[in-house]
């Protein structure tokens, strides 16, 4: 694997991971405020800094609501906060760290519908110009990325945009249709 045309293998190990920036299925949230949580990995930065990452984060407002601000206290692992609210603190991070490469996993799995689609926005922003790896089984989340890579049982299917997959790849539609439409076969 290359990562602007160097082996992986001969990066530094630290010099990579200050340009990646990740969002867990399962957060990673600690017992701390939510301005810490929002900066852990940007340590330094500027309250307007992290402020623009919530807003961006679309979690600006629910900050804004608490009693404490960014000084709330989230709980272990957020569990002050609704799954939604969780998602958007490690955008949020994400956005802050501003990295070159993004790998989400599975960002939206835990979410409504509604909430995912508020999530989505931050997504957006977050990977805007940027290299990112999306793992997810919900198709609404990667439907509008560059190319998509089908797996079954770790093995590479087929690769290519949401719509030569759905017009080519029998697998990939059958997952659309059932997502979308219960199992209905569409064409």
């Amino acid at each position: 694997i290359l990562l602007d045309g160097i082996d992986l293998k001969e990066w530094d190990y630290d010099a990579l991971r200050a340009r990646i920036a990740v969002v867990w299925q399962e957060n990673m949230l600690f017992h701390e405020t939510l301005r810490f949580n929002v900066a852990y990995g940007s340590r330094g930065a500027k309250k307007t800094e992290i402020e623009r990452a919530l807003k961006e984060a679309q979690v600006a407002q629910f900050v804004k609501n608490q009693e404490k601000g960014m000084h709330t206290i989230v709980g272990e692992r957020g569990i002050h906060l609704s799954g939604g609210e969780k998602q958007r603190v490690m955008i949020a991070r994400a956005l802050l760290k501003n990295p070159d490469i993004v790998i989400l996993d599975e960002a939206t799995s835990a979410l409504d519908s509604l909430t995912e689609r508020e999530v989505q926005k931050g997504i957006e922003k977050l990977i805007d110009g940027k290299t990112a790896v999306i793992i997810a089984h919900r198709l609404s989340t990667i439907k509008h990325v560059d190319r998509i890579f089908v797996m079954d049982k770790g093995r590479v299917v087929a690769q290519g945009t949401h719509r030569e997959l759905f017009e080519n790849n029998d697998m990939y539609r059958t997952m659309v249709n059932v997502q979308l439409f219960g199992g209905e076969l569409v064409k």
